[in-house]
């Protein structure tokens, strides 16, 4: 890394450090005033109870939105912190209410992984399942990897087929992030395997895109397995950059890095790397306009008739049929073969 980069995240992170507590306390001299939206998300995130309660009190609506995260009950809800909920649902906060992303109280909860706010929101009517199309707790949770927050949200009845905007399904999320134990779960309760979102793309596809190959034998049968493996890796669509990075998460991680060799907590910047990290995923999975890629691949295969395996791709609604490749045979020894 460059010296002067080096210089400048150094600056920044010591700047998270000094300013936020800063404006925490100027905020608070007048707490009967109501807040900014960033005002409001910075006092709530550092846990500022009586504050949120002067505010409450001096006539800030229950369900007032801040600059990021959304209400006061989704932010508690994001930290964890079940007094802050309480307050918000006492005062008449909308425990079903949607921010701008159409992520509610338990999306959020579930996707930090804190297991209890997630009961404690269920238990005071909290919706499990979105609205069809819909973003739900159990794709972020399988995104996130939060396995005791998705068994929980599983024995509550979550459907382990919803879908999200674009049609992408709640298996389809755990191959995007490689997800092996979370894909081998899902498939044992029952997941659909054949959904296909909008773009055309299914659980194969990604997993085949994306090099998941585990999760790519779990999702097939044998023959089809082989059949994937024998196409042209371009068959299946290069995954974009967006995929894993993004120019602010590259910053985010090389703030982090530098935080570690300091011996600071990473605990701010984590936050903001897991927001930063779905906002990646979210803005590839959920764009309206087909993304660049190959084809959809249709695989037909019988254990019983072996020899009548086809794959065909898929191309703008017209199909092209693609024989398997047949093993390749092995090359005669030098010298030609040895007689008996």
């Amino acid at each position: 890394m460059k010296p002067g980069r080096v210089k400048l995240l150094v600056a920044m992170i010591i700047g998270m450090g000094l300013v936020l507590p800063a404006q925490a306390q100027f905020w608070a001299r007048d707490p009967a005033a109501l807040p900014t939206p960033t005002a409001f998300v910075t006092n709530l995130e550092l846990g500022d109870l009586e504050q949120a309660k002067a505010w409450l009190d001096a006539g800030l609506a229950p369900d007032f939105m801040g600059s990021r995260i959304g209400s006061g009950l989704m932010i508690g809800a994001w930290e964890g912190n079940i007094d802050m909920m309480r307050l918000f649902i006492s005062r008449g906060a909308d425990i079903n209410r949607m921010n701008g992303n159409s992520e509610t109280a338990i999306i959020l909860a579930a996707w930090r992984g804190h297991l209890e706010a997630v009961k404690w929101l269920v238990e005071r009517g909290a919706r499990i399942n979105a609205p069809a199309r819909q973003w739900s707790p159990l794709h972020y949770a399988v995104f996130a990897g939060h396995r005791p927050v998705v068994d929980y949200l599983m024995e509550q009845g979550a459907d382990i087929n919803a879908l999200s905007t674009n049609g992408s399904s709640v298996l389809m999320m755990a191959i995007y992030e490689g997800r092996e134990d979370m894909a081998r779960l899902l498939i044992e309760k029952g997941a659909e395997r054949s959904f296909r979102n909008d773009w055309g793309d299914g659980a194969l596809e990604w997993a085949m895109r994306y090099n998941q190959l585990g999760i790519a034998r779990m999702i097939t049968n044998p023959e089809e397995f082989n059949l994937a493996v024998n196409q042209p890796k371009e068959t299946w669509g290069e995954p974009t950059r967006s995929l894993r990075m993004s120019k602010e998460l590259e910053e985010l991680m090389e703030m982090r890095e530098k935080l570690v060799e300091r011996g600071e907590s990473t605990a701010a910047i984590d936050k903001r790397i897991s927001i930063e990290r779905v906002r990646v995923m979210r803005s590839e999975i959920d764009q309206p306009v087909t993304p660049q890629r190959a084809a959809t691949m249709e695989i037909t295969a019988s254990r019983k008739a072996p020899k009548d395996q086809s794959a065909k791709i898929i191309y703008d609604g017209k199909g092209k049929t693609v024989e398997p490749r047949a093993p390749a045979k092995a090359a005669p020894p030098k010298g030609g073969a040895k007689k008996d």
